[in-house]
C-alpha cells in the first residue's frame, strides 16, 4: 500500500505539536511536572496561548502526550534488550532487561519520575498509558514465565486470582502460570523501588555504589526458591 501523503497543514501541526512537547520536557526537567506551563511553551515558541490550545486542548493534554511517548520509548528499550539478547538463557536476559531499564531512568530521570514519582494532582491518565505501561512488563513477565518450573502446584491465593484477570485482561488471555505472575510482578516493584531511590539521590552521601546494590537485588532474585 503506498504511504498516504500528508498535506502541509498536517505536517505543520506535527511540527507545532513536537516542538511544544520538547519544549515541555525542558520545563519538566527544570521544575517537575508542576512547572509545565501552556502560556510558557506558547511564548517559547513565539505564538499566543489560544493558538497552542489547537495542538493541546488543556495542560493534562500535553502532560498526557508526555507519558504517552515515554511509556512508549521505555518499552522500545526494554523490548529491544529483549530482542538483542533473545539467545541468552532467561536469567541472563532478565539481568539485561533490568539494566537497560534501569539505564533508561538513569539518562533521563525527569521522564522516569513523570511516570513513577509522585502523581500529579487532579490528574487522571488517558486508557493508553496503561496499556503502554503494560507494554513495557511483558518482557520482565516472560522471562519469570520461563524461569518458573513446569511441576509448580496450582496456587489459588486471592493474589493469584487477582494477577490471573489482570493478565487476562491486559494480555488477551496470554498465559503464564500464577507463580511466574507474582513473581514478575514483585521481581518489577523491588527493582522499581531500587531505580527510584537512585534516581532521586537517596543513595549520596551511604558510600554505597546503587549499580552493585541493582545486581545483587538481580542475584537475590534470581537465587530465591519458587
Amino acid at each position: 500500500m503506498a504511504e498516504q501523503v500528508r498535506s502541509p497543514r498536517e505536517r505543520y501541526r506535527d511540527q507545532n505539536r513536537t516542538e511544544a512537547k520538547q519544549v515541555a520536557l525542558e520545563q519538566l526537567a527544570e521544575s517537575g511536572p508542576a512547572g509545565i506551563s501552556v502560556n510558557a511553551i506558547a511564548k517559547r515558541m513565539g505564538v499566543t496561548g489560544p493558538a497552542l490550545y489547537r495542538y493541546f486542548a488543556n495542560r493534562d493534554a500535553l502532560l498526557s502526550a508526555l507519558i504517552v511517548d515515554a511509556f512508549r520509548d521505555l518499552a522500545e528499550a526494554v523490548e529491544g534488550a529483549a530482542e538483542r539478547h533473545r539467545k541468552k538463557a532467561p536469567a541472563g536476559r532478565l539481568r539485561e532487561i533490568a539494566l537497560e531499564w534501569r539505564g533508561w531512568a538513569l539518562a533521563q530521570p525527569h521522564r522516569y519520575l513523570l511516570l513513577f514519582g509522585t502523581p500529579v494532582p487532579g490528574y487522571a491518565a488517558p486508557e493508553e498509558t496503561y496499556d503502554l505501561a503494560d507494554r513495557g512488563m511483558r518482557p520482565l513477565l516472560s522471562v519469570f514465565a520461563e524461569l518458573a518450573p513446569a511441576d509448580l502446584p496450582p496456587s489459588r491465593t486471592a493474589l493469584d486470582r487477582q494477577l490471573t484477570a489482570w493478565r487476562a485482561e491486559r494480555a488477551g488471555g496470554e498465559p503464564a502460570p500464577p507463580a511466574a505472575l507474582r513473581r514478575g510482578v514483585l521481581a518489577w516493584t523491588r527493582l522499581h523501588g531500587l531505580i527510584s531511590l537512585e534516581v532521586q539521590g537517596q543513595f549520596a552521601g551511604t558510600g554505597v555504589d546503587p549499580e552493585l546494590l541493582f545486581r545483587a537485588e538481580l542475584d537475590a532474585l534470581l537465587a530465591e526458591p519458587w
